[in-house]
């Protein structure tokens, strides 16, 4: 749909631990419910509520892949945050912040950089 869509499904997600918990829970269905609860659903005379994504980004999201999300125009400071607040879980004796931080840049490097940001 759009890279302001993308980027308001990330901040949706990470500014609320109970967000973070239901998507890590079942990234797909979060999607789904996600979604399904735009105002189109309700209201259809408020499309700026939209919550739409393409095929490609509801795909990215639900496998919670960080290169093709970085790929598709997410922001990267918001990508990162996003990524940051979904994998924190993960965090044990062999596996940490600095860890995240290499899976991070390992999967959005291919990409090179996003052409705002020139």
């Amino acid at each position: 749909m759009s890279k302001y869509m993308v980027d308001k499904f990330m901040r949706a997600v990470e500014m609320s631990d109970a967000e973070v918990a239901a998507y890590v829970a079942d990234p797909a269905a979060y999607v789904d419910v996600w979604l399904a609860s735009g105002a189109a659903a309700s209201a259809p005379d408020r499309p700026s509520d939209d919550h739409e994504l393409t095929a490609a980004e509801r795909d990215a999201f639900a496998a919670r892949d960080i290169g093709a999300l970085y790929a598709l125009g997410a922001h990267p400071y918001l990508l990162w945050h996003f990524i940051e607040a979904v994998h924190s879980h993960e965090f044990a004796a062999g596996f940490g912040w600095r860890d995240l931080v290499e899976r991070y840049r390992a999967a959005v490097l291919p990409h090179g950089t996003p052409d705002y940001i020139a």
